[in-house]
């Protein structure tokens, strides 16, 4: 499964793209949970102190928004592209 990190999260973590291995069936929080296995500094800038995912943290499964659905119980896919944006601005 991939992971797409953009602005800072792929800055902290050092990388734009990065592969993880879950089982087949798993959960949208165990993607993310493997995730940070790989990167734990990315915990602090996704999830707050209550374990909860910040509001202005997006993530799509597949270019979706998962939260329309079953949020963080999504079953997801080995083929599927994960991606977690940051809040981003410019001028």
């Amino acid at each position: 499964m991939r992971w797409k990190l953009f602005a800072t999260l792929s800055e902290t973590a050092g990388k734009r793209k990065v592969s993880v291995d879950v089982e087949s069936g798993a959960t949208l929080d165990e993607a993310l949970e493997a995730l940070f296995d790989a990167h734990p500094e990315l915990r602090e800038e996704v999830f707050d102190g209550e374990g909860e995912l910040y509001d202005h943290i997006r993530l799509l499964r597949n270019g979706q928004d998962p939260f329309t659905n079953d949020g963080l119980d999504t079953r997801v896919a080995e083929d599927d592209e994960l991606a977690l944006f940051p809040p981003v601005s410019g001028g």
